[in-house]
């Protein structure tokens, strides 16, 4: 026998009800097409489930032994097939694997986590970074948000654009670069260091200054951004990055910022999740508040310490 789930429905009508023609209302149909859903209610049961007394209809016994199990089956289906909108945040129980740019998880890590914690305190966060292209982890559902520099390639993968950021320099006090206006060949001759996860010397930085006609002297390479900063204030090296994404731990380290003597594009930051999360609201609430903690990165002024920003922009580069 093929079992028709729509009938749970009119069984459900029926009980509460307790007539052919509430439910019928009730579920707005005619009064014989219910009449014919109790007819096949009963054959299905092998139980009459209503029968007339009088004037009225009264349930059997097996009709109210079953009663509160089938209202609660069909909220249940309900429930399920419905689109969800809202999400429990204090009862939400769930772990969600975060995967940024190293620079992001230092600078924005802590808040995220914080304003997680106060807002949902079931929820844990795994906080990894950047390993390269996260497409395949995150149809696979082993990330749940991620960062790039340029929007997915896939249409699977969906993003979100939440700020650009500059390129800026950074050297520790008494850098020869701090004395006299930054120009592109003075900022060649100096000693660099990249921020390669592979470990490559070069980047975007030595096409603009080799159609300038300057070659970058890069002597190092760091993997992660927070390696970089600590070359450049203990090895004495020049670091190109961006701006807004690593201000913070480049004042905790006590070091200059200096303005890019170059025409370069300013860096878009984008979070990437895939499409079965569209319509989540625990995902939606989480790349929510992602995005509006790395937007207030974008939101903070330059502080007054960016003295080289303004010596850049008062002698432009003669290279």
């Amino acid at each position: 026998m093929q079992l028709d789930l729509n009938l749970l429905t009119a069984l459900d009508a029926l009980l509460e009800e307790g007539s052919v023609a509430g439910a019928a209302a009730r579920l707005h149909v005619t009064a014989p097409a219910m009449s014919r859903s109790l007819g096949r209610i009963r054959k299905a049961t092998g139980d009459q489930i209503l029968v007339r007394t009088g004037r009225h209809m009264t349930p059997t016994a097996r009709a109210l032994a079953m009663r509160t199990e089938v209202h609660a089956l069909v909220q249940q289906a309900h429930q399920l097939l419905s689109a969800r909108t809202e999400v429990d945040l204090a009862a939400l129980d769930q772990v969600f694997t975060v995967r940024w740019h190293d620079a992001l998880i230092t600078t924005c890590g802590a808040p995220l986590v914080a304003a997680v914690h106060r807002q949902a305190p079931g929820v844990r966060l795994r906080l990894t970074a950047e390993p390269g292209d996260d497409t395949p982890e995150l149809r696979r559902g082993d990330v749940d948000l991620a960062s790039s520099a340029g929007p997915p390639s896939l249409p699977d993968v969906r993003h979100r654009l939440v700020g650009r950021d500059r390129l800026v320099l950074a050297v520790r006090p008494g850098h020869p670069l701090t004395e006299q206006p930054v120009t592109a060949e003075r900022y060649a001759a100096a000693e660099h260091v990249t921020v390669s996860r592979r470990g490559s010397l070069r980047d975007p930085v030595d096409d603009a200054l080799a159609a300038l006609g300057h070659e970058r002297r890069v002597i190092a390479s760091a993997p992660t951004t927070a390696t970089a900063l600590q070359l450049a204030r203990d090895a004495g090296l020049v670091v190109t990055l961006p701006d807004a994404a690593t201000r913070s731990p480049r004042h905790r380290l006590g070091l200059i910022t200096l303005g890019l003597p170059l025409e370069l594009p300013d860096v878009p930051l984008h979070l990437l999740w895939h499409q079965r999360h569209d319509n989540d609201p625990a995902h939606t609430w989480l790349r929510n508040l992602a995005a509006q903690t790395l937007q207030a990165l974008f939101a903070t002024p330059p502080t007054p310490d960016q003295q080289g920003l303004q010596l850049h922009e008062n002698h432009p580069s003669t290279a």
